[in-house]
């Protein structure tokens, strides 16, 4: 499970702060190098139209620029630093803590970061090029990278301009909503790209079996599908996943199954072998990821619900607007294939069975919390009536209100009850038992 790939690393990057801006410094001292050897190459030999364009002036005032430039640059760099981390800070309070993520992948933090600190190296290095007429040789102004410089400050001036436009309306919590929604809609397609009622059932067998065992404890972030299905046919294997993405795992708990395809069974030494194979496909990290959980999307919208809703923060709106994401969210689910599925190789034999959560337990997910703190307030309970009768219609329109009738049923006896057990008073009590009443599925 130690193995990293390539996708993995890749999701770890973007994740992170630092990668863009210190790609950006190692670019600026390659060019910081390279522009004064190709300005003492092309000195004198430039047309006059384009010398025109350069700096011209001595090397006091070449040194003088580009001090300036590395000093407030760097200035600069610090208040972005600042700003980005107070913005982190208030959503980690104010919101989720699981919110972090979607502000440290913003690729606008990463370039803004890495123009400044790429100005600042630059222009440090294109300092050191300069020199002044002496015995020891003629003057030297690398008039091209000094110029080069200037450019990239003025260009930092408008990143920092366009940085905190793009700040102010990150911080807004519709924005924050809105990139969850969206990372939530890309998870959802890679997951469960098939329309339609899945085939109910699994292939593989249920009993026996060698355990496959939690090397380590962490969360379950990715299965690498091509590489768990190859695995298990080069050795003729069958393998059972019997936890979702997202799962937290504890090191020596089983995770899952494997059985031999052949009348022999595995004996110690080759199941040894196989169980190594097969959890090289498994990827844990401390923390859960949006790469191949479905829940973990809908997690972060309620946890800003719950939040919003706490006697500490009492913002309803915001709660409200959160559960009109959820509510979207579960209704483009009702037209989709959820729930665990089977893995073929190439000759269309089963061999993985994966555990994913189907839409019946991503709406227990979901009311499991909006029962127990929305209706404390009149504006997200109405919402959350709304919410089951629009994923209803839903379902209608989509041809699986069928099998989503038990469902629904179920959570709107249990929204009923919520309701005569709020602390809300009788009228409204009274008003949002008329309004759950409209919502009666398969009738």
């Amino acid at each position: 499970m130690s193995r990293v790939d390539g996708r993995s690393v890749r999701e770890s990057l973007q994740a992170q702060l630092w990668p863009v801006p210190l790609a950006a410094v190692v670019v600026a001292l390659a060019l910081g190098q390279l522009l004064p050897f190709l300005d003492e190459r092309l000195d004198d030999s430039l047309p006059a139209a384009v010398s025109g364009l350069l700096f011209g002036g001595g090397p006091e005032a070449a040194r003088s620029l580009l001090e300036t430039i590395a000093s407030s640059t760097i200035t600069v760099t610090s208040l972005t630093f600042s700003l980005t981390v107070v913005t982190l800070q208030l959503a980690s309070s104010q919101f989720s803590p699981r919110l972090l993520r979607t502000f440290t992948r913003d690729r606008f933090v990463h370039n803004t970061l890495a123009l400044f600190l790429g100005t600042f190296v630059f222009s440090l290095t294109v300092l050191r090029s300069i020199r002044v007429e002496s015995s020891a040789g003629a003057s030297f102004v690398p008039e091209i990278a000094v110029t080069t410089a200037f450019l990239l400050t003025i260009a930092s001036v408008v990143g920092l301009v366009l940085f905190l436009a793009h700040l102010a309306r990150q911080i807004r919590v519709e924005t924050m909503l809105r990139d969850v929604h969206r990372e939530t809609d890309r998870t959802l397609e890679r997951i469960y790209p098939q329309q339609g009622p899945r085939p109910a059932g699994s292939e593989l067998p249920r009993i026996g079996g060698v355990p496959l065992r939690a090397p380590s404890s962490g969360f379950l972030t990715r299965v690498d599908e091509e590489a768990l299905t190859a695995g298990a046919a080069r050795h003729g294997v069958v393998v059972s996943v019997d936890v979702a993405p997202g799962a937290s795992l504890v090191e020596g708990v089983p995770i899952g199954r494997v059985w031999s395809t052949s009348d022999a069974p595995l004996d110690d030494d080759r199941s040894a072998e196989v169980v190594e194979a097969v959890l090289a496909a498994f990827r844990t990290g401390f923390e859960r990821t949006s790469s191949q959980d479905p829940s973990f999307g809908l997690q972060q919208l309620l946890d800003v619900t719950d939040k919003a809703l706490s006697p500490g923060v009492n913002d309803p709106t915001t709660a409200v607007h959160a559960i009109s994401h959820i509510s979207a969210i579960l209704c483009s689910l009702t037209a989709r294939c959820t729930g665990s599925r089977t893995l073929r190789d190439g000759d269309g034999t089963a061999r993985v069975h994966l555990t994913l959560p189907t839409f019946t337990e991503l709406l227990e997910l979901v009311m499991d919390q909006l029962v127990t703190y929305a209706f404390t307030d009149p504006r997200a309970a109405g919402r959350t009536i709304d919410m089951l009768s629009e994923i209803t219609i839903s379902a209608s329109g989509a041809g699986s209100l069928t099998q989503l009738t038990a469902p629904l049923r179920t959570q709107i006896g249990r929204v009923r009850t919520a309701v005569g057990g709020s602390p809300l008073d009788a009228v409204i009590q009274q008003d949002l038992s008329d309004r759950l009443a409209g919502v009666e599925p398969g009738r």
